[in-house]
């Protein structure tokens, strides 16, 4: 098993959904940790800890998973952690991380190498089409997905955003059901 957990890894290895582990993340019964962009982590010895306390078997292995990574790019942290939660709290299991400016999602797309993100067009220091164009004409980053959100897209700017490679556009307010939709049928795992 690995050392830190996702609150979906711990959900599985629990037998309970994830808005439980957060519950009891939340009361205290459940030592974790959030990471600098907010997620929540469990060390696995904290987990086995209270797992063995409440009477719940400890299993030998970790399910397996996509282990997809995601990056999330907007500069509304409300519009980040909801899409972030509701990411990793799907069934598949995604490493999901945000960037809040164009800054840092340029030095996580280096890093971490999503295989999709998730880019607001709209931000101060980003221009979604320069992004999109970048992403898509590096050799090492050319597969990388891109859905595309912004308050302010009509049909006319979706065809552009896809000329500039993105694959999938949406408006805001974000349909989020349509989003896990369509990041599980870009990532080819729906």
């Amino acid at each position: 098993m690995e050392d830190t957990l996702t609150v979906y890894k711990a959900s599985q290895l629990c037998k309970v959904s994830s808005k439980s582990i957060i519950n009891w993340i939340e009361a205290g019964h459940i030592k974790a940790y959030k990471t600098v962009g907010g997620h929540r982590r469990i060390k696995l010895d904290d987990l086995e800890t209270f797992m063995k306390r409440q009477g719940i078997p400890v299993p030998n292995h970790t399910p397996a998973n996509a282990n997809k990574r995601i990056l999330v790019v907007d500069d509304d942290p409300i519009i980040v952690e909801t899409i972030v939660q509701a990411l990793e709290e799907d069934e598949f299991d995604y490493e999901v991380i945000s960037a809040a400016d164009g800054f840092e999602a340029g030095l996580q797309v280096n890093h971490f190498k999503p295989d999709l993100i998730i880019l607001d067009i709209m931000m101060p220091d980003i221009k979604g089409n320069e992004v999109c164009r970048k992403i898509k004409s590096n050799p090492e980053t050319k597969h990388t997905k891109i859905i595309v959100l912004s308050a302010y897209l009509d049909d006319d700017k979706f065809t552009e955003m896809k000329s500039y490679g993105a694959d999938m556009c949406f408006s805001k307010p974000l349909p989020l059901p349509q989003l896990k939709e369509e990041v599980a049928r870009l990532l080819e795992i729906a």
